[in-house]
């Protein structure tokens, strides 16, 4: 099988992604560059990702021209490639429409930290709609996300994020959803307080240092 190594890991993403809630059904999806050859593996369209199998994930260029497997690849092939191409340094993306950050999506204001471990990820900013699986839809994400964003949430759709490895890529996932949950519930009781900026600037410094607790 070509590129296996790549497929497993998007097959055990897309699981870890379902497991934890942040995917239903067969809606998100998820992609990965090979270390070598400027290909990705990405989840195919339409396929239960229960049943999936390495061999079933989608292998396209950096173009999202087809190249293997069974299934088409995700309609949001221009998402994840148009990242993949303005930001060398990424190597997997994940799209999903967990609840609280769509839900936090459909208005303008950016998620702001409110626990220390957050502040990697920040800011998340919010993309205007636009058609999924669009070339306008990947432009907008990609600019927004610029030289090191690490997450963004789309109006009305749901969030992209991105990492410098599939680990990355899934704490950036994980974290923006969490950040969504505890923003929520904290506007919902009238106690909503982010960090403050000076505190955020300082805990992204430590994160970056590789000195954080």
């Amino acid at each position: 099988m070509k590129y296996e190594k790549i497929r497993k890991q998007v097959l055990e993403a897309i699981l870890q992604a379902v497991e934890q809630g942040l995917i239903n059904g067969t809606s998100g999806n998820i992609a990965l560059r090979d270390d070598e050859d400027d290909v990705v593996a990405i989840t195919p369209s339409g396929v239960a990702y229960g049943t999936m199998k390495p061999e079933d994930i989608a292998i396209v260029d950096l173009n999202g021209k087809w190249m293997d497997g069974p299934y088409k690849p995700s309609s949001e092939v221009p998402m994840h490639t148009a990242v993949l191409r303005a930001r060398p340094d990424v190597k997997a993306t994940v799209h999903t429409h967990a609840m609280f950050a769509t839900i936090m999506a459909m208005g303008d204001e950016s998620l702001r930290p409110i626990t220390p471990p957050q502040c990697e990820f920040t800011p998340i900013h919010v993309v205007p709609f636009t058609m999924p699986g669009s070339d306008d839809a990947a432009n907008k994400v990609a600019e927004a996300l610029g030289e090191d964003g690490r997450s963004v949430l789309i109006k009305n759709h749901g969030m992209f994020c991105c990492g410098k490895d599939m680990k990355s890529a899934m704490d950036a996932t994980i974290y923006t959803e969490e950040m969504a949950v505890t923003t929520y519930y904290a506007k919902v009781l009238g106690n909503y307080e982010p960090m403050p900026e000076a505190g955020e600037k300082k805990m992204k410094e430590l994160i970056a240092a590789d000195k954080a607790v």
